[in-house]
């Protein structure tokens, strides 16, 4: 798991890499940011690159690890003796004891490896006696140890574990890595990585937890809407097409529940949200290389020129509230042939 195979975050990477390099990584770190973005893989690969017997400089990045050797095998594999990875236990919390016994094992030289890297993901389920624990061993690490809390609540933790944890921060990833991840390592195909992308907000985990909802429907629904209202403007003939969003069957032809059928309805919404915008990028001339759904390009370059870039803006609004109504309880049918009259 070396650097390079995290998606996104050239810049964090970048910095990482150059610390890890010229020995500056500070003992303490903090990774923030949105759930399932890559902060977990990322303090995987810091542990790897450190310990890495062939690393070396690999793309934009001055030392990565090779993810070949002994040493990246048995860290990817999870049975290190120096990479130690501290996680929520059955009650969702991290008791004092799990830190302590990860303090005394870090007081000891390394046994296999160069530098001892203990991995404290959502960190922030840390009990506060816990955190309080862990704030010596923050503030007077052993030298041959590192420590990378991982947190997508950074301000749960207490403010004196924060001011000792230089903190990274990752932001959520294009459109066109999530789907590119869903490929290279979930074995989606392209048309349900670009749709299951479309409705993650940038975020990889997102996107996986979302593998109930037929995800491809949902993008196809949305697209035939826009295609719809494109050319038809009778106000009866367009409620017609707004039972479309709020199909009443499952991926696997039964009734769904009115839960699963406000979700589905929820995430047509937020792939047409992705669909508008892109309209509007290409309405406003914009390089195709930021589209979001770029496999529809020459499609979706037809429809730009009928909706234009006013017109796909209030489109855009539009869904933004009809998302915000379906949040506060408005029934879906009431959502979308709402919806449907804005467009």
């Amino acid at each position: 798991m070396p650097l390079q195979s995290v998606a996104g975050h050239h810049r964090v990477l970048a910095l990482l890499a150059r610390a890890i390099a010229r020995d500056t990584l500070p003992p303490a770190l903090l990774l923030a940011g949105p759930r399932g973005v890559g902060k977990r893989r990322t303090a995987v690969a810091i542990a790897e690159t450190l310990n890495c017997l062939e690393a070396r400089p690999a793309g934009d990045v001055e030392i990565d690890a090779c993810g070949e050797c002994s040493s990246c095998r048995r860290i990817a594999r999870g049975v290190h003796q120096d990479v130690i990875i501290l996680e929520p236990g059955d009650t969702g919390t991290i008791k004092i004891n799990e830190i302590r016994d990860v303090i005394d094992r870090a007081n000891y030289r390394p046994f296999e490896g160069r530098r001892r890297a203990v991995i404290v993901d959502e960190a922030d389920t840390m009990m506060p006696f816990a955190q309080n624990a862990l704030l010596k061993t923050l503030e007077e690490p052993r030298p041959g140890s590192v420590f990378v809390l991982v947190s997508s609540m950074p301000d749960a933790l207490l403010p004196t574990v924060r001011s000792r944890c230089p903190r990274l921060r990752f932001g959520r990833l294009p459109v066109s890595d999530v789907a590119g991840v869903l490929m290279r390592d979930h074995e989606y195909g392209e048309t349900e990585a670009r749709a299951a992308a479309a409705d993650a907000d940038g975020s990889v985990g997102r996107a996986l937890a979302s593998r109930t909802v037929d995800l491809v429907a949902a993008r196809d629904s949305a697209w035939l809407l826009l295609e719809h209202v494109a050319q038809v403007s009778d106000p009866v003939r367009r409620l017609g097409e707004a039972k479309n969003l709020t199909g009443n069957k499952s991926r696997t032809g039964k009734k769904s529940t009115p839960a699963a059928e406000r979700e589905q309805l929820a995430v047509c919404l937020r792939i047409l949200a992705s669909l508008l915008r892109d309209l509007g990028l290409l309405a406003s001339g914009a390089d195709a290389g930021s589209l979001s759904n770029a496999d529809l390009h020459p499609a979706l370059g037809r429809l730009a020129t009928v909706f234009g870039s006013e017109r796909s803006t209030r489109a855009f609004g539009a869904v933004d509230r009809a998302l915000g109504a379906l949040e506060r309880n408005v029934s879906p049918k009431v959502v979308a042939d709402w919806l449907v009259l804005q467009l």
